[in-house]
């Protein structure tokens, strides 16, 4: 029999800082019975807000398992927005495993899962889905880049502007209901359902548009920019992606068709995120599984960022071969080319020479394609509901002379709540309060 799913009247605890041996220990409690749990371990709650020094006690035998910091939160302004207690323990992990072991035993306190206290401060309303979801990228980020974006996400930017962008909506949407259903009243605007129509509702439509014409930048530097090394066999593929990642990534081999798939190589360049792509030499070839590698490559190039196109000195390049993406012609095995005139971007793997200026390159185009982490929308849930925001928008400002202002009114309600999904705030109170509370209409 399944058990059942975990509810928020029950308790939650977990270590918040890394496992292994250290310093100190860090759990956190969070749950209407956080307050227990102190009760039980540390004899008493302390005065709110402020560090104590406790000897915790196993509640089932009183045994001593260790002299501690502690402190208690009481909701709800707290990072849940519920009762919590944090436990500052030695970091041993006997002392760790003793003390959560003990909690365990607490009535009604069970360990968190994954991203629970995040969870619960979402469902609180302490903060929304954007702000949840810089928490997750902050975790990942793997460069400085990553790490500003993430910040300015978790400081609630897109959130505010959604937000911003919702409450005008909602102002709209209380007018288009106001003419539609109390158009016999005195107070309500006798331009009725026109007042919906005028700039304020371009303006909202222009901008959310406008933030959508980012290229795509935030997406992209969560995930890195993508660099496809491609070219013939034996151009200097491999070789080149073990230099500029200093490591055997891929197998390096004089026999053509050495690498049958892609390898992918993940790199911090200049604070930016770059994914170095090995691929399979382009050729024709009656070998079906080479045959297969030439196809992926293609398709890696047609979702590049970028692509490196490399050619030995003295070769000409192909340039139909190459395709998909904005494109770099990079001359290879410079070293082995003695009285050959570079013609552009000359490099050699195995000496070092060139590389400086390829990876300058490189950094250049993410750079100009990423930025620094100024973008706002930074996920693919985020662009989907602003653009279904921004079409109904485009609908209800672009409707023909004697459109039914009931379906007018209708774009305008389903662009707000397409404009509620991006910080996971949806549902009708908000416009009621504002309709009735504005224009004066129960009595």
């Amino acid at each position: 029999m399944a058990s059942p799913l975990p509810t928020r009247d029950d308790t939650i605890f977990a270590p918040a800082s890394g496992l292994g041996r250290a310093a100190v220990a860090l759990v956190r409690i969070s749950g209407p019975a956080a307050g227990t749990a102190l009760d039980a371990l540390a004899g008493g709650r302390p005065e709110p807000r402020r560090l104590s020094l406790r000897h915790l006690r196993d509640p089932a035998t009183q045994a001593v398992l260790d002299q501690a910091v502690i402190v208690w939160l009481p909701g709800p302004a707290t990072a849940t927005g519920e009762d919590m207690a944090e436990l500052h323990l030695h970091g041993g992990v006997a002392v760790r495993t003793a003390v959560l072991q003990a909690l365990s035993r607490v009535p009604g306190c069970r360990p968190a899962e994954a991203g629970a206290f995040s969870r619960r401060a979402f469902l609180n309303g302490r903060i929304d889905l954007t702000e949840a979801e810089g928490i997750a990228d902050l975790i990942e980020a793997e460069t400085e880049a990553q790490r500003v974006q993430a910040l300015r996400q978790l400081d609630g930017a897109l959130g505010r502007q959604v937000a911003a962008w919702r409450e005008t909506g909602i102002e709209l949407l209380a007018q288009a209901e106001a003419a539609l259903d109390f158009s016999d009243e005195g107070d309500v605007d006798d331009d009725g359902l026109d007042a919906i129509l005028n700039q304020k509702a371009r303006n909202l439509h222009d901008a959310i548009r406008a933030a959508l014409a980012d290229g795509h930048r935030g997406e992209r530097l969560r995930e890195g920019f993508c660099v496809v090394l491609a070219g013939a066999p034996n151009a200097g593929k491999s070789t080149l992606l073990n230099a500029l990642s200093g490591r055997d990534a891929a197998i390096v081999s004089e026999v053509p068709g050495t690498t049958r798939d892609a390898i992918e190589v993940r790199c911090d360049l200049g604070g930016l995120p770059v994914v170095l792509v090995d691929t399979a030499g382009l050729r024709e070839t009656e070998d079906r599984i080479e045959a297969e590698g030439v196809n992926r490559t293609r398709r890696r190039m047609q979702s590049a960022d970028l692509i490196l196109h490399l050619v030995p000195m003295g070769d000409r390049p192909d340039r139909q071969a190459v395709s998909g993406a904005p494109t770099l012609v990079v001359q290879t095995k410079a070293d082995l080319a003695a009285g050959v005139e570079p013609q552009g971007l000359a490099i050699s793997a195995v000496t070092g020479a060139g590389l400086d200026a390829l990876l300058d390159a490189i950094q250049a185009a993410a750079e100009a394609s990423l930025g620094h982490g100024d973008a706002l929308i930074t996920r693919e849930r985020h662009r989907e509901a602003l653009t279904r925001a921004a079409q109904h928008l485009e609908r209800l400002i672009t409707a023909p002379s004697g459109f039914p202002p009931e379906l007018l009114a209708e774009d305008l309600r389903l662009a707000v709540r397409a404009l509620g999904e991006v910080g996971g705030h949806v549902g009708v109170e908000e416009m009621l309060d504002r309709l009735f509370a504005g224009f004066c209409i129960g009595k």
